[in-house]
C-alpha cells in the first residue's frame, strides 16, 4: 500500500511537471491557472443587468489567491469600469460579450499614483472599460467580443453636458462634441509589464481603442479591432512603451490606426515591432506623434496592408522635442490612400526642436486617388478648408534643424494628377511662399498648396532615393520633386513620366549626387 501511494504521488509530480513550462518571451515560469467563472460570482448574462461588481469580485478573488483565469462564458455581460490585477488572465469564451455600459456614471478614472507628469493633458482620458495600473503578467484572450457601445455612450455624455449635469471643461464648441478627456476608452493600461492581448474581437469605443502607456513586454496578436463608432477613434495608441509586438491584427479605425505617442519627457517608445497587419483608417494608418516629447527609437514595421485611408499611409512626426531614430519600414502596400509618406520635424512645444534621423523605408507601393478615400465612413476625418491640388509626399524639417540620414528604396507611388493652375498655383520662382509653420499641428496638408506632385523636401541632410518609380494617372503641370535647402542628396534609378520635362528641381541644394538618368530631368534654381 505504501508503494502504491508513493507511485501515485510520483505520477502526480510528473503530471504537474508537464503543467509547468518556461515562458521564453518573458523569462518566467508559467503555471496553468485556476478558473474563476464570473457567473459563480453573481454575473447575469442578459445584456441589461450591470455586472461591474460581480466581474470585479472574480478578478479580485483571482488576484488575492496569487493569480487565476477569469472566465466569461457564453452570454452578454454588461459592465462599467473593471480593473485588472497582477497574474490574472481574462478569457472570453466563444459567444461571450463584454458589453460596455452606456451610462457615463459607470466609468471611473484610474488612479495612477507615481506616474510621471506629462506637459500635455488635454486629450488623454484615464477612463476606460478595462483599466490596469502597475500590474504585471496579465492577459486578455479568447474567442469572444468586447463591445464598448461607444456611440450611445458618447451621445449620453454630450447630452449630460448640455443639460448642465456633467460639464466637460474641454468641450469642443467648434466641433460640437465632448472632448477625449471625458469619453472612456476600451482599454487603458499604465505602467504595466508582461501583457498579452490576443485572438479577441474588439469594437466601438467612445474614444481611443487600446491605450497603453509606460508599459513593457506588451504583445498584441491576432485581434480584430473596429473602432469607428465616434470621433477620435484611434485603433491602438502605444505611449512611451518598451519591447512591444503588434502582429497579425486587422484594424478599422475612425482615427489613426496604430499610433505611437510620447507624452513624457525622458521616456520613449523603444524596441517596437509591428508586422503582418491590415489597416483601414479615416486618418493615418501608422503614425508617430503628434504627442512627441520623448521619442521613438528602434522601431521595425513590415508587411502592412493599408486601404481606404484618408491621410498618410506612414506619418513620422516629432514636433514636441522628441527624437525619432533607427526606424526600419518595409513591405508596405497601400491602395486608395490619401498620402504615401509624411515625415515632419517641427517645434510646436518643448525647449528645443527634436531630432529625426536614421530612417530606412523600402519596398513600398502606394496608390493615391483623386477624391477622398474614406467617403464610405459614417464619420469622416475633417477635410481641409482651402482650395488645393493633390498633395505630394513630404519630408520637412525647419530652418537650422534638418531631417538627417533618410533612405527611400524601392518605392512605387501612383498619383492622380489633374492639378490645375486655376485651382491653386505656386510657381517655381516663388518657392519661398511655402510657409514653414514650425508651431503648427503636423499633417500632410499643413503647408497648403505645394509646388510638387511627387515629393516636396525641405531642410534635410543625407537623403538617398534609390529605385523610385512615380507615375501619374492624369497629367500634372508641377514637377515631380522639389528639394529646398537639402544637403548630400543622392538619387539613382528614378523613373518618372514625361522624361523630356524637368521633373526634379534643386533649390538651395548642394552636394547632390544624381545618376545620368536623373540629371537629364533635373534643374538647379
Amino acid at each position: 500500500m505504501q508503494r502504491i501511494k508513493f507511485l501515485v504521488l510520483y505520477i502526480l509530480c510528473i503530471f504537474c511537471g508537464f503543467l509547468i513550462k518556461f515562458n521564453i518571451s518573458y523569462g518566467q515560469v508559467f503555471v496553468v491557472k485556476k478558473g474563476y467563472n464570473i457567473v459563480d460570482y453573481g454575473a447575469i448574462a442578459d445584456g441589461k443587468s450591470l455586472n461591474t461588481l460581480f466581474i470585479q469580485a472574480a478578478i479580485d478573488a483571482a488576484g488575492k489567491e496569487g493569480g487565476g483565469k477569469v472566465i466569461f462564458p457564453k452570454g452578454i455581460f454588461l459592465s462599467g469600469s473593471i480593473e485588472m490585477k497582477s497574474d490574472v488572465d481574462i478569457y472570453l469564451e466563444e459567444g461571450s460579450v463584454l458589453l460596455g455600459s452606456t451610462n457615463p456614471d459607470d466609468y471611473k478614472p484610474m488612479e495612477t499614483e507615481g506616474r510621471p507628469v506629462s506637459p500635455k493633458n488635454d486629450d488623454n482620458s484615464q477612463l476606460a472599460l478595462l483599466l490596469a495600473h502597475k500590474v504585471h503578467n496579465i492577459s486578455l484572450s479568447g474567442k469572444g467580443l468586447i463591445d464598448g457601445q461607444g456611440l450611445a455612450l458618447a451621445l449620453n455624455i454630450d447630452s449630460l453636458h448640455h443639460a448642465g449635469i456633467r460639464i466637460d471643461p474641454n468641450y469642443s464648441i467648434r466641433n460640437m462634441r465632448p472632448s477625449e478627456t471625458v469619453r472612456p476608452k476600451l482599454l487603458r493600461f499604465s505602467e504595466c509589464n508582461q501583457i498579452k492581448v490576443s485572438d479577441l474581437k474588439i469594437k466601438n469605443g467612445a474614444c481611443w481603442g487600446l491605450s497603453f502607456e509606460l508599459c513593457s513586454y506588451l504583445s498584441i496578436n491576432n485581434i480584430s479591432l473596429t473602432n469607428r463608432a465616434y470621433w477620435n477613434n484611434d485603433g491602438m495608441d502605444i505611449t512611451d512603451c518598451r519591447n512591444v509586438g503588434i502582429t497579425n491584427c486587422n484594424i478599422n479605425s475612425g482615427d489613426d490606426g496604430i499610433c505611437l505617442k510620447s507624452y513624457y519627457p525622458g521616456y520613449c517608445n523603444d524596441s517596437i515591432y509591428i508586422a503582418n497587419c491590415t489597416i483601414r483608417s479615416s486618418a493615418s494608418a501608422i503614425k508617430f506623434g503628434t504627442a512627441s516629447y520623448g521619442g521613438f527609437k528602434n522601431v521595425t514595421i513590415e508587411h502592412i496592408k493599408i486601404f481606404d485611408t484618408f491621410r498618410s499611409a506612414i506619418a513620422l512626426e516629432s514636433v514636441d522635442g522628441g527624437t525619432i531614430e533607427n526606424i526600419n519600414i518595409r513591405y508596405i502596400d497601400a491602395v486608395n490612400t490619401g498620402n504615401a509618406l509624411f515625415i515632419r520635424l517641427g517645434h510646436r512645444d518643448g525647449k528645443t526642436p527634436g531630432v529625426v534621423r536614421n530612417i530606412h523605408i523600402k519596398d513600398v507601393k502606394v496608390q493615391v486617388p483623386f477624391g477622398r478615400p474614406d467617403i464610405n465612413y459614417d464619420m469622416r476625418g475633417p477635410e481641409v478648408d482651402f482650395f488645393h491640388n493633390p498633395f505630394p509626399s513630404s519630408i520637412t524639417g525647419i530652418p537650422g534643424h534638418q531631417i538627417k540620414n533618410l533612405v527611400l528604396e524601392n518605392i512605387e507611388i501612383v498619383y492622380p494628377g489633374r492639378a490645375s493652375k486655376g485651382m491653386a498655383y505656386i510657381p517655381l520662382n516663388r518657392l519661398e511662399q511655402v510657409p514653414e509653420k514650425e508651431k503648427k499641428y503636423p499633417e500632410f496638408s499643413m503647408f497648403g498648396e505645394l509646388p510638387a506632385w511627387g515629393f516636396y523636401v525641405r531642410h534635410a541632410n543625407g537623403l538617398s532615393f534609390k529605385n523610385i518609380k512615380l507615375t501619374l494617372a492624369k497629367a500634372d503641370f508641377r514637377p515631380a520633386f522639389i528639394f529646398d535647402d537639402v544637403e548630400h542628396l543622392k538619387m539613382e534609378q528614378v523613373k518618372l513620366p514625361d522624361a523630356g520635362k524637368q521633373q526634379i528641381i534643386l533649390y538651395k541644394t548642394k552636394n547632390e549626387q544624381l545618376d545620368d538618368n536623373t540629371k537629364s530631368v533635373s534643374k538647379n534654381l
